[in-house]
């Protein structure tokens, strides 16, 4: 097998990582091309420090990050290995960071990569250079080390030669030849290459290629500060490149790695420098393209910060140094995938030396499969919101990231700018109940409103506390949330629902179109409204969505899609065929659900439309007024309460609030943010795509099988793998686990631990304020799912103790849903 003729531009790590990968699945029609000699190309690889850490917030990044750790350590060259394993320790001078350090060795923990938290005395042991009178601890990981990129280069691009691929060093890509809207090729200044499928793998030359087919990349080229000190005494005779662990000292930006006798020293800590394409596009000079002028003045007081914590520093200079420039984008993800306009033309960039590997496996696995090993929806290059790809916008944000790229977030931290963004009608209505905002795709979206202080003062003069959880936990909350959950499940409340995404699919063909892609049944009566996932064709969950019926007319079959985000949005356009139509209405429309045991009493009492149980039943729609207001309702409920989504156009949502707002008084109605409705989700076992559910499940470990349909008539997409599957027969599962510790309450991403080995990770948590306990759902290996399994999470340096729970903890029977 040849497989499709495949030009991969750009030979830098990630370039020579594809092409490695492809020829190893027998896909050998490979051309590898770029401007500069390989494996010398000039690009960011031939200068990257190489330093390689597998801690990271994202279990994606953790991953790209192993695999090319134990990729690159079985590889080697005439020059020698090109992985150093000598470890790596992460060291903290604040207690704000050592406490930082506990948290991410459980990042590590969850994902499989074992690390320890060192005391001072060990982290001098580690590495010598260390001032112990600075240091207050550090994280050590064995399996972390130095990449050798210009010998992984080497190496890959080597072994797919032996195979079959073909280098072209000195080819400098003049366009990607595209006809009827595919790939054919592209022009060379060493002539024209032919091909069914161009991968950009081409850095900081990113945009620059992906403009040829008229494709926006939104990420920004950035300088980054690399020096070389003269030989360090302490380190005199040392004659191997690297004897200590690469260090990182994240609290000032910094990291270090030695280099001989002497270390070499790496810097965020200065002014963002943006650079755009045509200043580096240049192959004539004798410095590589990628490099710009060392500014001394931007290392002064990193390198004062430096010898204090390596005080041998103090005894040397600096020799040399550059300015290197890498790519950052928006959120600091990598970008991969086809583009949406012009077929066989992919990217994989913005991709760093410590996640090359990984990437290169990812996208062969695309290529060759269809699917990949590792989840990637954080790093889907069709991600974005379109005000998210704006030059205006990628550069600040851009910038941002780099300023921010060792600091300490939280999970709910948003960005401070730009902001605002998007608002939406009632948001003025929102402002005047004090509502804390946070950000969600660019959405200014209440957390909860400090007009309702009221309310809890209510409930604690009631002798109803809402208890407080950990300082941690309780960043970006206020108690005030509690009395809003609540009240929910007492009274009436609304919730903005705006920022969720809203499709509209609607032609001739939608109804077939859906049948192919969800496996529910959304060939039903108007008015029906079904729970579905999308799969892809191994049966994992691609995405989970509310497919509603609003017309069935022979040309005008119409249906308005719940979706998780512009994904959804992309994968659904790109699949739609000529006589259906797909659109984005979330700008033009907003939603406000409306729940709670009086919900019903307040919507009737402004509709002469029937909101009674026979006249709009449970996942039912229907078109209708409330007052003035014309309204798509469909009752529905993320909370467990008796109500319904109320959608509406953006020029009435503001009649809309006030419409409730007014006639909700008598009912005792107030509004709730998201801290409420969060916690309300998992007191019913509702799960969250992206956090609790991804590409890597199944519907049946994730808990979700019941919306898979096997017997519906039209076959979509992933159905024989999932028939193929047993329900019961998982080796990991979703479950519930509850603890009654307020001081329990954990944020995701934390390790489960069991006999105390890590078994498994948590997604979503809370505290639940009507079951009087702390949640967090969490994967565990199916041995561990059973009800009443005892289990640890492993919270910054506690091991906190919880249950395995029955499922789910609030109205198992759903009567106040349906009644």
């Amino acid at each position: 097998m040849t497989g499709k003729r495949v030009v991969v531009i750009g030979a830098g790590v990630v370039g020579a990582a594809l092409a490695d990968e492809l020829t190893e699945r027998g896909w050998t029609d490979v051309t590898v091309v770029d401007a500069g000699p390989i494996p010398h190309t000039g690009g960011s690889s031939t200068h990257a420090p190489g330093l390689v850490f597998q801690a990271n917030g994202s279990r994606m990044m953790s991953q790209l990050a192993t695999y090319t750790v134990d990729k690159l350590v079985g590889l080697e060259t005439d020059e020698g290995p090109c992985f150093l394993q000598v470890g790596g320790l992460e060291v903290a001078t604040t207690a704000d960071r050592l406490t930082e350090l506990h948290r991410r060795a459980g990042w590590l923990a969850a994902n499989g990569v074992t690390a320890e938290v060192l005391t001072a005395d060990e982290c001098v042991a580690r590495h010598d250079l260390l001032d112990p009178a600075v240091v207050l601890g550090g994280l050590f990981t064995p399996t972390d080390g130095l990449a050798k990129a210009i010998r992984a280069v080497d190496a890959q691009t080597r072994r797919a030669a032996e195979r079959g691929a073909t280098l072209r060093p000195g080819a400098e890509v003049l366009d990607v030849l595209v006809e009827d809207g595919r790939v054919v090729g592209v022009e060379t200044t060493r002539g024209r290459i032919d091909a069914d499928v161009v991968v950009c793998c081409a850095g900081i030359w990113g945009q620059k290629v992906a403009g040829m087919v008229g494709l926006t990349l939104p990420l920004t080229p950035l300088e980054h500060q690399l020096v070389r000190t003269t030989p360090v005494p302490a380190m005199a005779g040392q004659d191997t490149e690297a004897r200590r662990p690469i260090l990182r000292h994240q609290g000032e930006d910094l990291y270090y790695r030695d280099d001989f006798d002497r270390q070499v020293v790496g810097s965020y800590a200065h002014r963002p420098m943006p650079v755009t394409y045509d200043e580096f596009d240049d192959w004539g000079r004798e410095v590589m393209p990628s490099v710009r002028p060392y500014t001394p003045d931007d290392f002064e007081g990193p390198w004062k910060t430096s010898q204090a914590l390596l005080p041998a520093l103090a005894e040397t200079e600096v020799e040399s140094g550059i300015n290197g420039i890498f790519s950052f984008t928006t959120d600091g993800a990598p970008l991969i995938g086809e583009s949406p306009d012009v077929a066989g033309f992919w990217v994989a960039e913005a991709v760093w030396v410590t996640h090359s590997a990984g990437v290169g496996r990812a996208v062969a696995e695309l290529l060759v499969d269809g699917v990949p090993t590792t989840d990637l929806h954080e790093a889907a290059i069709d991600r974005f919101e379109v005000h998210q790809t704006g030059p205006a916008y990628v550069l600040e944000r851009d910038q941002q990231n780099f300023v921010e790229v060792y600091d300490v977030l939280h999970p709910l931290q948003p960005m401070e700018s730009p902001r605002p963004l998007r608002l939406p009608p009632f948001h003025q209505r929102q402002r005047e109940l004090d509502g804390y905002f946070l950000e969600a795709n660019g959405w200014e979206r209440p957390q909860w409103y400090a007009a309702n202080t009221g309310l809890l003062e209510g409930y604690r003069a009631a002798g109803r506390e809402v208890p407080e959880p950990g300082e941690w936990a309780a960043r970006y909350w206020s108690p005030v949330a509690g009395a809003e959950a609540m009240a929910t499940r007492e009274r009436v409340a609304m919730y903005d629902m705006t920022a969720l995404k809203r499709i509209e699919v609607v032609g001739r063909g939608a109804t077939a179109f859906l049948q192919s892609l969800v496996t529910g049944n959304v060939a039903t009566s108007v008015g029906s409204v079904t729970y579905c996932l999308m799969l892809d064709p191994r049966g994992r969950i691609r995405s989970d969505v509310t497919v509603a019926r609003l017309s069935a007319r022979p040309g005008q079959q119409r249906y308005q899609v719940g979706a998780n985000g512009h994904l959804d949005l992309a994968y659904l356009q790109a699949l739609a065929p000529a006589d259906v139509f797909v659109h984005d209405i979330t700008p033009g429309t907003c939603c406000i659900g409306l729940w709670g045991p009086q919900a019903r009493d307040l919507v009737q009492s402004l509709s002469s439309d029937d909101f009674s149980n026979d006249g709009v039943k449970y996942f039912r729609a229907i078109e209708a007024h409330v007052g003035m207001v014309p309204v798509t309702a469909m009752r529905l409920s993320y909370v467990g309460e008796l109500g319904w989504e109320l959608y509406t156009t953006a020029d009435l949502g503001q009649k809309l609030w006030d419409t409730l707002w007014t006639a909700g008084q008598e009912h005792g109605v107030l509004a709730g943010g998201r801290a409420a409705f969060s916690s309300l989700r998992l007191e019913k076992g509702y799960r969250l795509f992206g956090s609790d559910m991804t590409w890597d499940h199944t519907p049946y470990e994730a808990g979700v099988g019941f919306a898979v349909r096997l017997k519906k008539e039209d076959d979509f997409v992933g159905r024989a793998a999932v028939a193929a599957m047993d329900p019961d027969a998982v080796d990991k599962k979703l479950v519930c686990l509850t603890s009654t510790d307020p001081k329990a309450v954990v944020m995701g991403k934390e390790p489960v631990l069991s006999g105390g080995a890590a078994v498994g990770y948590v997604t979503s948590a809370a505290w639940g304020f009507t079951v009087e306990r702390a949640i967090a759902y969490a994967w565990v290996p199916a041995a561990l799912a059973a009800p009443g399994t005892e289990v640890e999470i492993g919270y910054f340096d506690q091991r906190l103790p919880y249950v395995v729970t029955e499922e789910p903890l609030f109205n198992p029977t759903m009567t106040r849903l349906r009644g």
